[in-house]
């Protein structure tokens, strides 16, 4: 099979069956892509997260034009993007045209309650999972957990704690290479 189509395929089907956005994309995308095929090493799909999440724009589209970009350059990102978004597109169409057949019944309104719980666990686990993979110990809690209470309680912009961890990473990069030279 050519390798678009599987790729199209692959997101497609992400793309039709996850509910919670981008960061509920990000444990299947990685089960696919990372560790059923193989096509990318973990420690490269983590760095495409981390460009994923700063790039500006929606973080399910990002993280489907890197991954597309690093297997099969443009071409690729093209393919990746169409399935992730298309079906997203169609389903949001299709309830755009029927929504108010539906608005206010019992059952739909009772089924996207029961959802919820699911979303939230959907968008815990990977960040459980790269947090792992970033190897935060003992050590650098105080980093994630610093930055969600700074954006949390005190409502900082995660712009800003972006740029402040960018600085420290590489103020700390310099002071452990001049650490290490003496």
């Amino acid at each position: 099979m050519n390798i678009y189509l599987k790729l199209f395929g692959i997101f497609a089907k992400i793309g039709t069956f996850t509910i919670g956005g981008g960061y509920a994309m990000v444990p299947l995308i990685e089960d696919e892509i990372v560790n059923k095929k193989q096509w990318i090493a973990k420690e490269d799909f983590l760095d495409l997260l981390a460009i994923s999440q700063s790039a500006p724009g929606v973080f399910a589209v990002n993280i489907s034009i890197f991954v597309g970009y690093k297997l099969r350059g443009v071409r690729g990102s093209l393919v990746t993007t169409l399935g992730s978004v298309l079906p997203s597109f169609i389903i949001i169409l299709a309830i755009a045209l029927f929504f108010h057949n539906f608005q206010d019944n019992e059952v739909v309104e009772r089924i996207f309650k029961g959802i919820r719980p699911a979303v939230v666990a959907l968008i815990a686990a990977p960040t459980f999972s790269m947090a792992k993979s970033a190897k935060i110990n003992k050590y650098t809690i105080w980093i994630p957990v610093v930055s969600a209470l700074a954006i949390w309680l005190l409502g900082f912009s995660p712009i800003w704690i972006i740029i402040l961890a960018g600085v420290g990473g590489f103020l700390w990069g310099k002071y452990r290479s001049r650490s290490e030279k003496s």
